[in-house]
C-alpha cells in the first residue's frame, strides 16, 4: 500500500443548509468515487452520517427502497452502477480485531466502494488512501451541517458548488 503524503490531499469545508443540500453534496461527492475507494464518515450521533451515506449510495445507483442502518449487521452490501457498495457501521465494535475476524479488508478493493460510519473505532485498519468526511451540526441551526473532508488531489473533483 502506498503512503499518501499530506500534499497529496485536497481539503474542503462546506455549509449544508438543509437535508436537500446534503443530498446534493452527496451526489456531487459520489460522482468522483470509483471501485476500491474507502470513505470514512465521522460525526457525533445524529450528525447525519447515515443520511449522507444513503444519499451517496442512491447517487452511485443503489436501487433498494429500504437501506437499513448497518448498526447491528455491521455491513450492508448493495449492487450499484459499475460497482458494489459496502455500507459499514463500526459503532458497536471495540477495535480492529473484531473487524479483521469478519474480513472487512476484502471490501477495500474493487469492485467495492466502502462507506464507513464510525471509522474512528479502528482507524489503523483503514487504508492510507481512505477519504474522510466529517459532519458537524451547526449549534444554533439544528437542520444545518458543516461537512469537511479530504479527497486525493489527483482526482478531478472540482468540489461542490452549493
Amino acid at each position: 500500500m502506498s503512503l499518501m503524503l499530506e500534499d497529496a490531499w485536497r481539503k474542503f469545508r462546506y455549509s449544508l443548509g438543509s437535508e436537500e443540500q446534503t443530498v446534493d453534496f452527496a451526489a456531487c461527492f459520489s460522482s468522483m468515487l470509483r471501485p476500491a475507494d474507502v470513505v470514512a464518515l465521522h460525526g457525533e450521533l445524529g450528525a447525519g452520517k447515515s443520511v449522507l451515506a444513503r444519499a451517496m449510495m442512491r447517487s452511485l445507483g443503489v436501487r433498494q427502497q429500504v437501506m437499513p442502518s448497518p448498526t447491528f449487521s455491521i455491513i450492508q452490501e448493495y449492487e450499484a452502477r459499475n460497482c458494489r457498495v459496502a455500507h459499514m457501521d463500526w459503532y458497536r465494535l471495540h477495535g480492529a480485531e473484531e473487524l479483521e475476524i469478519i474480513g472487512v479488508r476484502e471490501y477495500f478493493q474493487a469492485p467495492w466502494i466502502c462507506l464507513i460510519e464510525w471509522a474512528e473505532r479502528a482507524p489503523d485498519l483503514l487504508p492510507t488512501t481512505a477519504m474522510y468526511l466529517r459532519l458537524m451540526v451547526v449549534e444554533d441551526r439544528p437542520s444545518c451541517r458543516i461537512v469537511e473532508g479530504r479527497v486525493p488531489a489527483s482526482r478531478a473533483w472540482k468540489g461542490w458548488a452549493g
